[in-house]
């Protein structure tokens, strides 16, 4: 969020200040899944750094870098809980007695060092659930469920939400998920707010302009060009849309050509994969700076928005892709079905009801095919759909809970 001067909790303390707030940003100094540490030089614990065009304070605490999802990862958790917790006395000498703890997750080990420090300071801590622990591993096959570490977790994740202020979820489904716990009855429905993700449409457009993408592989395509912008990992299973793509091949559909924004551990693989089918419909086009990201998608005629189905899929959808795809006011069309679906109550797209290569062919086929009119309405609803999840107004949300008795 500092390099790229963007993103939620940059967004959320942006528009925090505008209104007369004193937010400061707390964060590891470890980039995800990359071996480099920000200003560290001594044994401190941490090193404060302000970002420039908004005075916003960043306090980075030192925490081991890593790579993947494995014992180092979980040691940089640790490391961040450890280390928060210690700081804390000499972030309140140095800033001031805080007035409430707002504690993010990726993992839950920071909603429970947000607990404690609101402890030791006799303050609120508002809990704000990303990810849900252990849900995700468990949907994503990385844990079993009937396990005793998944067990554990499951009592460790309802104690958080039990001791916190406010749970903020950021699913409209959020407390659906608490009632599958079967947590209803200790966590009631008035504790869980839902505050989506979404795009500072400010800065969006002043970086449409500002920050041109400009290439004539993707500007001077004469096919229908469908993007797709974001990770290339195993969970976000880009192999099925390669797949899609050879069966549109045997079908003789060649009237598009799908271009993959991003990086990630599988994309070498799946590269080699498209050369060796001979797939020219299918373009990897790396990664691009956040900041070109509104010019790669206002150039495209259709947002295509893929992950990996799981059995989230029923809480709705929150991705931060999804956001800037809605801004760029392109059709979506959404290679599998949710839960509280915005593409289906503001049509701005179409979704795949079944998650197979021949599903999501189908549709590519089918979206190429719709006249421009219809493809027009996607777009009109797509854009005005986006003002709904601009940071101004998400940022109002969270005030209120801020400011609720």
């Amino acid at each position: 969020m500092y390099f790229e001067k963007g993103m939620r909790h940059y967004w959320i303390a942006k528009y925090l200040r505008k209104k007369g707030y004193e937010p400061i940003v707390i964060c590891s100094n470890s980039k995800h899944n990359s071996d480099s540490e920000l200003y560290f030089d001594d044994d401190s614990l941490l090193h404060v750094h302000k970002a420039e065009e908004i005075d916003v304070p960043f306090v980075f605490v030192k925490s081991r870098p890593y790579t993947g999802n494995g014992k180092a990862r979980i040691m940089n958790m640790a490391d961040f809980y450890r280390n928060v917790i210690k700081a804390s006395k000499r972030l309140a000498a140095e800033f001031g007695k805080p007035d409430i703890i707002y504690a993010s997750s990726v993992h839950p080990l920071t909603l429970a060092a947000g607990l404690k420090i609101a402890k030791r300071f006799g303050i609120k801590c508002i809990c704000e659930v990303r990810d849900l622990w252990p849900e995700s591993l468990v949907a994503y096959g990385m844990l079993k469920k009937d396990t005793a570490i998944a067990k554990a977790l499951y009592a460790f994740e309802k104690k958080i939400y039990k001791k916190a202020e406010k749970v903020v979820m950021t699913w409209p489904g959020g407390y659906d998920y608490i009632v599958d716990r079967g947590w209803e009855k200790e966590i009631p429905e008035s504790k869980v707010v839902c505050i989506s993700n979404g795009v500072d449409l400010d800065e969006y457009t002043v970086n449409l302009t500002a920050h041109p993408y400009n290439n004539p592989i993707l500007t001077d395509c004469g096919e229908i060009r469908i993007v797709y912008a974001g990770s290339i990992r195993k969970v976000n299973d880009i192999g099925i849309l390669i797949s899609a793509a050879e069966i549109l091949k045997d079908r003789g559909v060649e009237n598009y050509k799908l271009f993959l924004f991003g990086d990630g551990d599988e994309r070498e693989g799946l590269e080699q994969r498209v050369k060796d089918m001979g797939l020219t419909c299918v373009l990897f086009m790396g990664k691009v700076p956040k900041s070109e990201i509104p010019s790669v998608l206002s150039q495209a005629d259709i947002a295509i928005l893929h992950n990996k189905s799981t059995s989230l899929d029923k809480y709705g959808q929150s991705q931060n892709k999804f956001f800037e795809y809605l801004a760029s006011g392109s059709p979506i069309l959404m290679t599998y079905t949710v839960g509280y679906s915005i593409v289906q109550e503001k049509q701005c797209g179409i979704e795949v009801k079944e998650q197979t290569p021949e599903a999501i062919a189908d549709a590519i086929q089918y979206v190429c095919g719709l006249p421009k009119e219809t493809l027009s309405l996607f777009k009109k609803n797509a854009a005005e759909c986006a003002k709904d999840y601009d940071f101004k107004l998400l940022s109002e949300k969270v005030i209120s809970v801020i400011e609720a008795k």
